[in-house]
């Protein structure tokens, strides 16, 4: 099942650092499947306040996604990026495809004795 990284980046200031994590960062996600689904595009904001942007990078499964955050070689980069620019990282698991909320929601409802 699919697995993502997502990044939430405060506002930035480009340097050199942060130019060469973007640069060397694929290379990172290559060895375990890892590909760009959203990757610095503007956000558009339509409930609450969202201040930057977001990242969001899907791999084949949780593993994966946790083998490349601990990774040397991408743990050997995080702090071109941390030490210019604020956000906040999570790896989370996907649903499958045949995902149907209403049963999620049933099975809460029960759960609660609603």
């Amino acid at each position: 099942m699919t697995a993502y990284a997502i990044a939430h980046i405060r506002p930035r200031t480009m340097n050199e650092d942060v130019l060469r994590y973007i640069e060397e960062i694929q290379a990172t996600m290559d060895p375990f499947g890892g590909r760009f689904i959203v990757h610095g595009r503007e956000v558009e904001v339509v409930e609450g306040t969202w201040p930057g942007t977001i990242v969001m990078i899907a791999f084949p499964d949780i593993e994966r996604t946790r083998a490349w955050y601990g990774s040397p070689a991408y743990q050997a980069l995080i702090p071109l990026r941390a030490d210019h620019i604020a956000g906040d990282v999570i790896l989370v698991d996907g649903v499958p495809a045949d995902y149907d909320a209403s049963k999620t929601a049933a099975a809460l409802r029960a759960a609660a004795g609603l």
